[in-house]
């Protein structure tokens, strides 16, 4: 994101899939991307002495003195104390028993564990500190589990993006090795109007290559770069659709330029329908909402969950900023799924772009009833496309995908578009009052045409547009 810490990320352009039969907004949130561009004592009371009643004086008394003839007797001790020498004694006796008690529990501790401890309790004693030392810590600092250990082993393989235009850098951002020949993940901001389709790529260590831009996608906001370079270090993709909110995670990135900054958060929210960079780019993404510190420069770099897998790559971030210039972290990012990013990135590599599953259907964007409704126009559904095939008609109202619920067509949108070609997705559909589950196997969005009957629609756009769902300027 020419993110971290933290400037918005930059905008792409780039095509939508899905349009929409209506020149209305789409209500989705916009939010700003992670630009290219976070021995105690106690005490006892005091004898208590009867006070002078009131307006007497307590004078003090000397010891009466016994007459001269009479031997001088011992006095009795008194109830409730004890001799001088019967508490020397007693006190004698405990220092004796606790110096006893002290050195053998110490030998038999060092017996059962035979560590060092005693060895770092000794070095205390003699500096005067009560407190451990870090020799002998409870915690182990190389736990795989801890946050420095994951940081110190996925830090060499998060890289630095800075994109040169006509000389000059324009947007920096991070990315991440996905494959040990030299491949590189990023966000298509980071990426997008580079001179030559060329970047500058910035490894852990300072050391600096040459990056080809191998293909990018505005509608998921992703691009893969490649390095001349081999036995890279590439991180594990791991599965997103195991997330559940509270997770912990981890953010790595280059936020405002400060490369190798770690941050760390909870997932707090899942299937956040989020719409990153501006009218002519938009990219519908079905995010990961975290709370770890992510801004401008973070966008294109990993998400880390706590077994040291990626499952997000930071694309953008909510301001309460009302440009891109005062974005900065609020404790809300967002991050495309580790998922949706395997499949993109090796549809990329394998033929220098990425498709989109869509159903083929526009809809309206003026509806504002229960669930999202299809254009009730001709040709808003694609003739020969999934929908028509299932039976969807003009004029349905889908409320549910997979059995959520949906209130607005980016919900829609992002749901598909969190799939893969070729999968089946229920839609729960209301047909004039009649409810029904049509199930419809998704196709990538160039295997559907749509034609324009001449007529104008809700929108006002003729029937079609050639995408299936609505833009956010649209």
């Amino acid at each position: 994101m020419n993110d971290n810490p933290f400037a918005p990320p930059r905008d792409e352009s780039g095509s939508h899939g899905e349009t929409t039969a209506t020149d209305t907004e789409v209500s989705t949130v916009r939010v700003h991307e992670s630009a290219p561009a976070t021995n105690d004592t106690v005490e006892l009371p005091p004898a208590i002495s009867p006070q002078p009643a009131a307006g007497e004086t307590q004078e003090f008394m000397p010891p009466a003195e016994p007459p001269a003839d009479v031997p001088v007797a011992a006095a009795a001790p008194q109830p409730g104390r004890l001799r001088r020498s019967t508490v020397a004694a007693i006190a004698a006796g405990a220092l004796v028993l606790g110096l006893g008690g002290g050195l053998g529990g110490a030998w038999a501790y060092d017996s059962l564990t035979g560590d060092d401890t005693a060895a770092a309790s000794t070095s205390s004693s003699t500096t005067g500190s009560t407190l451990p030392t870090s020799s002998s810590s409870t915690i182990a600092r190389t736990d795989e589990n801890t946050v420095a250990a994951i940081a110190s082993a996925v830090m060499p393989s998060v890289v630095s993006i800075e994109n040169i235009q006509n000389g000059q850098e324009a947007a920096e951002g991070s990315g991440f090795v996905i494959r040990e020949d030299g491949y590189l993940l990023t966000n298509n901001r980071v990426v997008e109007g580079s001179d030559n389709d060329t970047v500058t790529v910035v490894m852990s260590d300072g050391t600096e290559y040459d990056g080809a831009v191998v293909g990018a996608t505005a509608d998921y906001d992703l691009a893969v770069v490649k390095i001349d370079k081999d036995g890279l270090t590439p991180l594990v993709l791991g599965d997103s659709d195991e997330l559940v909110v509270g997770d912990d995670v981890i953010a790595v990135g280059s936020p405002l330029g400060l490369e190798s900054t770690v941050t760390t958060g909870i997932v707090s929210a899942l299937h956040r329908p989020v719409t990153a960079g501006d009218t002519s780019s938009t990219a519908f993404i079905d995010a990961i909402q975290t709370d770890a510190a992510i801004n401008p420069g973070n966008s294109g770099g990993p998400l880390i969950n706590s077994a040291g897998e990626v499952i997000g790559i930071n694309s953008a971030i909510a301001s309460l900023g009302t440009s891109s210039s005062e974005a900065g972290s609020v404790g809300l990012g967002f991050a495309i799924t580790s998922n949706q990013a395997r499949r993109t990135a090796e549809e990329i590599i394998a033929t220098g772009e990425a498709t989109y599953p869509v159903v083929g259907v526009m809809l309206d964007s003026t509806y504002t009833g229960e669930g999202v409704k299809v254009a009730d126009t001709t040709n808003a559904v694609a003739a020969g496309g999934p929908a028509a095939e299932a039976g969807i008609e003009p004029g349905d109202v889908i409320t549910a995908i997979d059995g959520r619920v949906i209130t607005r067509s980016e919900e829609l949108i992002v749901a598909i578009r969190a799939k893969a070609s070729d999968d089946t997705v229920v839609l729960t559909v209301d047909r004039d009052g009649d409810t029904q589950d049509i199930s419809v196997t998704l196709v990538p969005n160039t295997d559907v045409t749509y034609q324009d009957s001449g007529e104008e629609d809700q929108g006002g756009q003729g029937g079609g547009g050639g995408q299936l769902f609505p833009d956010p300027s649209e």
